[in-house]
């Protein structure tokens, strides 16, 4: 009975937290995704397991709202060890040298109906580059343990040798194994971030 009056609280309570400003990358149900062209025949896709951020949403004018995201090179996965570690090399992702992949938008644009631009700095390989975001933020939502949650989602594609992720072999019958472009997705989940008096 006390479950239920704490959920049905949360529920009435949702509106209003649904306008905060901050909130925190729910690290458990998001995902930064990667596709690349291999053999000139397939695509090889992969993620990386760790990632944080936050986004500052403006509810009366989103154009106004920002977000900011960083990855764990050294969690990538590709569901291939070996492949993993090549990519976690200096021919890569260099991850003992970069051990961070980091993203922060610079402008918010609406783009239709429902969509945003999202334009940022994406630093990978120490390099930082301008890239556009097409975006889509949904929500807020209530979860049955009585908490509010957002989501995002982002598409993009860079070109790797823009970032000095040049390595490659050429194949007998002509291309290279790794292609150049490169897909990226980021689908995350954010709560609502606390005020620093009540974390404690």
């Amino acid at each position: 009975m006390k479950r239920l009056a704490a959920l049905a609280a949360a529920v009435l309570l949702a509106p209003s937290a649904a306008f905060a400003g901050n909130w925190g990358i729910d690290g458990a149900h998001s995902t930064a995704g990667f596709a690349v062209r291999h053999m000139m025949v397939s695509k090889t896709k992969g993620q990386f397991n760790k990632l944080s951020g936050k986004l500052v949403l403006d509810e009366k004018d989103v154009t106004g709202s920002s977000i900011e995201a960083t990855v764990d090179v050294a969690s990538i996965d590709t569901n291939n060890t070996k492949r993993d570690e090549h990519l976690r090399s200096p021919d890569f992702f260099d991850a003992e040298k970069f051990p961070s992949i980091t993203f922060k938008s610079t402008k918010v644009e609406k783009k239709g109906k429902d969509g945003l631009k999202v334009t940022g700095d994406l630093t990978l390989h120490g390099v930082t580059r301008s890239v556009v975001l097409e975006t889509t933020l949904s929500g807020p939502n209530t979860n049955p343990w009585g908490q509010v949650v957002r989501g995002v989602e982002a598409r993009t594609k860079i070109n790797r040798k823009d970032f000095g992720l040049n390595w490659n072999k050429a194949l007998e019958t002509g291309g290279l194994v790794v292609g150049d472009e490169v897909e990226i997705t980021i689908d995350a989940e954010f709560n609502p971030e606390q005020p620093a008096e009540a974390k404690k």
